[in-house]
């Protein structure tokens, strides 16, 4: 996820462009850059870092003209750095382009344009854009962006500029959300509404296909095939704050709600073209060295450490390979067995939380190969691991992990695919079947986010307690961990997760009347032995919410208090599903205690000490 801003009018484009990454920056902060017709042609600065960085950049250089491009880099391809930040030019360095989102064929595209001659000078899928209009541009950009885009495979959201005709800013959307502010005079493009809304409140929405051709009177609508198409204007009505958020309330909810596309992005670009079957070109181990795993560590911690407690069964159900799971704070300290043929897998959203950046050292340190799972190119994890599975959830602003979490999920049930096809331990089928059913994810997660209402309801009973449990067996008991979690982050509820199982071994003593127990229902071989657990505690007194499968409603609700149903998916895909509830009930709930969901208190985003 990054941020694309883009200016043409009769004002100074620069203050604009810097103006509307401003509010654009919780989309990626790694680096920015703006690209400007000046009276000396196409101009660009770039700069590592925060947005502050290329301002002070610009103060000794400024860049004057009245049409201009500008994008705040959350980086997917090649690390944080001047090189690869946007925007990217060809190397007559008379095209310009800033990109949103990932080209799955970039590799192949960029060794036909090689081939031709280009000379590339970044690590980024981007810059094989502006090469691509460059070879294609005949006298017309509008067309040499439709024939480029043509033989592109992804997601992206572009703003093309070129000094052969500065009279036109060119902006094409698929899969990539872009919006086009129209003004009296001037007109813009922007990744999201907050870049524009300072200077109008009169959007075209693009659709997927669709692209725009703006000048400074005028903006046309279009496919990418060349039929033009007419769009109403869509009147902005939020304030900037809401605006930042989408017209969500906070962005943890905002998150919560861009799962679907987390789900999508994350995927993207690693299954087969016939759909069958996973390819991760970033893992560097041979098949001969993957056979010689004899043991995995899983080390993480908080809600990255559920994310393993969910991979450690997905890695021996797939790939038949024992699978430990450590908390990274722990870790070094107990002395691990390790052996060159153990691989480490260290899972860290920022890619710097200390203790797991510490457990990375330790285990490089005793021989062992290091896999990093993390949402951040260039962090301290990606850049010191062996191998790198890069999760695309973008910027997550909350302090409260979803997006992210669900992302790490996904890139295990992929590396689990990925070791059984490498190993053999599942036949082509099986192994097709479970892509199938990942590709449902999204939608599937969209349903449930029809429904949150109800939880919300259901929020608001449970918000009344200062006690409650979670319980579940099997996977269900690592998903009921990470929603015990969420729930005592945001709304200082305090929460306890249990193995059903282990119920009579203690945990009874604490069940009293009326206190809220939430069961997780999405295993079915353990459905009788989980509805036995809950009719215990239903003896005693408990207040018992259950979230089951679909299908289970009318069987299960004969033993429960209350009851929310999840669509059906395959049992180990399960959990990709079930923790949605539990992270609506955790944001509902903390609402209707009146807390600060975004900033729970005495959090940080990124724990970088130990």
């Amino acid at each position: 996820m990054c941020g694309i801003v883009g200016y043409i009018g009769k004002r100074d484009s620069q203050d604009i462009l810097i103006e509307g990454l401003k509010k654009l920056e919780y989309r990626g902060y790694d680096s920015a850059g703006i690209a400007v017709f000046t009276k000396n042609g196409l101009e660009v600065r770039k700069s590592i870092g925060r947005l502050a960085n290329l301002e002070e950049k610009l103060d000794g250089q400024p860049l004057e003209g009245s049409v201009g491009i500008g994008h705040t880099r959350w980086a997917t391809h090649g690390k944080p750095s001047d090189v690869n930040s946007h925007p990217h030019t060809d190397n007559s360095l008379k095209f310009s382009v800033v990109h949103n989102g990932i080209i799955e064929n970039y590799l192949d595209l960029k060794d036909e344009l090689i081939a031709k001659g280009a000379k590339f000078v970044s690590e980024t899928d981007t810059e094989v854009i502006s090469h691509l209009i460059a070879e294609e541009y005949d006298g017309d950009i509008v067309k040499a962006v439709q024939r480029a885009v043509k033989r592109m495979r992804g997601a992206y959201a572009l703003g093309v500029l070129t000094e052969f005709e500065p009279d036109r800013l060119v902006a094409v959307r698929f899969a990539s959300p872009l919006v086009i502010g129209v003004g009296e005079g001037e007109n813009f493009i922007g990744s999201d509404i907050p870049a524009i809304l300072e200077h109008t409140r009169d959007v075209y929405i693009l659709n997927d296909g669709e692209m725009a051709i703006l000048t400074k009177n005028a903006v046309e609508l279009m496919t990418i095939e060349g039929n033009f198409i007419s769009k109403e204007i869509f009147r902005v009505d939020w304030d900037l704050v809401t605006a930042e958020k989408a017209g969500f309330d906070h962005f943890m909810l905002k998150e919560i709600y861009e799962q679907p596309k987390a789900y999508r992005d994350t995927m993207m670009g690693r299954i087969s073209d016939d759909g069958r079957s996973v390819v991760l070109n970033e893992i560097g181990m041979t098949a001969e060295q993957i056979r010689g795993i004899r043991k995995i560590q899983i080390v993480a911690c908080g809600t990255a450490m559920h994310a393993g407690l969910v991979g450690k069964t997905v890695i021996e159900s797939l790939a038949r390979i024992p699978v430990e799971t450590d908390v990274a704070s722990e870790y070094r300290y107990r002395s691990p067995i390790i052996t060159p043929d153990t691989l480490v897998i260290v899972v860290s959203q920022s890619g710097e939380t200390a203790d797991t950046l510490a457990a990375l050292r330790e285990a490089k340190r005793n021989g062992a190969r290091v896999m990093a799972i993390t949402n951040v190119v260039g962090s301290s994890v990606a850049r010191e691991a062996d191998d790198v599975i890069i999760t695309q959830a973008g910027p997550e602003i909350a302090v409260a992990s979803t997006k992210a979490y669900t992302s790490q999920l996904i890139a295990f049930y992929l590396f689990g695919l990925f070791l059984a096809d490498t190993l053999g331990t599942r036949d082509a089928d099986a192994i097709a079947e479970v892509v199938a059913a990942m590709h449902e994810l999204p939608e599937k997660v969209e349903r449930i986010l029809t429904e949150a209402p109800v939880l919300k309801s259901l929020a608001e009973s449970l918000a009344k307690h200062n006690n409650l449990f979670f319980i579940g067996r099997g996977v269900d008991f690592a998903v009921v961990q990470e929603g015990s979690l969420k729930l005592k982050e945001i709304s200082y509820i305090h929460s306890e997760a249990y193995a059903a199982g282990e119920l009579k071994h203690g945990t009874l003593a604490l069940i009293e009347e009326g206190i809220p127990v939430i069961s997780l229902i999405s295993q079915e071989d353990l459905y009788e032995k989980t509805l036995s657990n809950i009719k215990e505690v239903k003896a005693r007194g408990a207040h018992v919410l259950a979230v089951v499968n679909e299908g289970l409603e009318e069987e299960v609700g004969k033993s429960v208090d209350e009851l929310f149903a999840i669509p059906k998916t395959l049992p180990l895909l399960a959990p990709a599903l079930s923790v949605v509830p539990l992270q609506l009930l955790a944001y509902y709930a903390s609402l209707a205690r009146g807390n600060d969901v975004d900033k729970p208190r005495n959090l940080a985003k990124s724990v970088t000490v130990e």
